[in-house]
């Protein structure tokens, strides 16, 4: 989970993403995920915009480092 409203136009393609339990990982040009731990996730839905923020859909389930 992240801290503010990101959309895909806005997501920082190569550049570690912090999250708001202080891990990170990073989204390459194809939109996919790498975490910490070295395990990808595809973005297969984005910019799905709720009343308290905005959801992207990820294909795998992808979890901090302990």
């Amino acid at each position: 989970m992240l801290s503010g409203r990101v959309l895909k136009a806005d997501v920082p393609v190569g550049s570690a993403v912090g999250t708001v339990e202080g891990g990170t990982f990073t989204v390459d040009a194809g939109l996919d995920i790498t975490d910490q731990r070295g395990r990808r996730a595809g973005i297969v839905g984005t910019d799905v915009l709720t009343s308290n923020g905005v959801i992207h859909v990820v294909d795998k389930v992808i979890l901090p480092a302990p």
